[in-house]
């Protein structure tokens, strides 16, 4: 029953991937560009399925001439090797299937778009500024492993080092499908450079990870933009305090306030925070999607819920433990050097599997 469910999908999938090489072909289709990287783009999302599904027909069709074997054959050394032939296909087809049961999960469009990263400092003071800069620190080595690129867009330091807000673009492949299992609450248990006695002190920062609005995203009316121009403060060169380069905008209708003056030049500050304005709108619409996801799901994996405690950092110890899925690893320094595709991996099979559970 479960082998007839799978192949009647995947037939389904096959005629429409076929369908779509044939369009890509189709010189009306190639002469409008929006159209044709459209379906390219959908031919490489059906591609991976295709070629699962033939090897998922090639192992079926094995079965059966094995099976077929054994049934006709008279010859105990070839009924013996089609015994073993038969074994062999039976362990590829379970996994096989549960490949494929992954593949025809509907992907979220959201995940290969760029994200914004934003970090903030929340509970303990100076220590816990110091600690968002260590995030920060991490995920930029991250980034630099994944060959992303970041740029920032605001950053507020902290008094002793750190920062107590920072925010950064991200563009690459599959960003913010990778890094949204970032976002919540991250605490540190370590004692701290201000400490005098020795003592173990627990602080906090948030992450936010948003998928970077595109301009066929989200449209917004001039007239509900308030914008005003002021000079930058902090590092920057001798146009730092003399020059209006630093820009504020407030969208009127929701009241979002959002400032850049990461760049000399007025115009690249206002195309960032412009960027960043359709970004935290758009995520406005974005958040009622991951709020009805955390309603069905149990772990909550990647509901985007900033207040959710998602991760502890033990100095002490030596230790990471990520409290969604119960994950604790002892390799911290590795961590906040940038190794942790191995946690999200991790994060990503445990939403899978609530996925699989809400598809079925």
């Amino acid at each position: 029953m479960e082998e007839k469910l799978i192949l009647n999908k995947l037939e389904g999938v096959k005629k429409r991937f076929q369908e779509v090489g044939r369009l890509l072909t189709d010189p009306s289709v190639t002469s409008d560009m929006d159209k044709y990287i459209k379906l390219n783009k959908e031919y490489k999302e059906l591609e991976p399925i295709i070629n699962a599904y033939d090897e998922y027909i090639l192992i079926l069709s094995n079965i059966d001439d094995a099976k077929r074997i054994l049934n006709e054959e008279k010859d105990p050394e070839l009924r013996e090797m089609a015994k073993m032939e038969l074994d062999d296909l039976h362990e590829k087809e379970e996994p096989m299937e549960e490949k494929i049961r992954l593949l025809l999960i509907p992907k979220d469009p959201e995940d290969e778009k760029n994200a914004i990263l934003e970090i903030r400092a929340g509970t303990g003071g100076d220590e816990a500024s110091i600690f968002a800069g260590d995030l920060f620190r991490m995920y930029t080595k991250y980034c630099e492993i994944k060959a992303w690129k970041m740029e920032p867009i605001r950053i507020t330091e902290g008094t002793q080092g750190g920062y107590k807000e920072i925010v950064t673009s991200i563009k690459g492949e599959n960003v913010y499908g990778t890094l949204k299992y970032e976002s919540g609450v991250h605490r540190v248990q370590r004692v701290p450079q201000t400490e005098t006695q020795g003592r173990v002190h627990t602080s906090a920062a948030s992450v936010a990870v948003l998928p970077e609005a595109e301009d066929v995203d989200i449209q917004i009316n001039p007239a509900d933009v308030k914008r005003d121009e002021y000079c930058s403060s902090g590092p920057g060169g001798q146009s730092v305090n003399t020059t209006y380069s630093a820009i504020r905008l407030t969208h009127i209708p929701t009241g979002i306030v959002v400032t850049c003056q990461d760049e000399k030049s007025k115009l690249k500050n206002l195309d960032k925070a412009m960027k960043e304005l359709k970004t935290r709108l758009y995520n406005l619409e974005h958040q009622k999607y991951l709020d009805e996801i955390a309603h069905k799901r149990k772990t909550m994996v990647s509901s985007g819920d900033r207040s959710a405690k998602i991760r502890t950092y033990n100095y002490p110890q030596g230790r990471m433990t990520d409290h969604r899925i119960n994950l604790t690893m002892y390799n911290l320094g590795n961590i906040l050097e940038g190794d942790i595709q191995d946690i999200i991996d991790q994060l990503i099979m445990a939403e899978n599997a609530e996925r699989l559970k809400m598809n079925e």
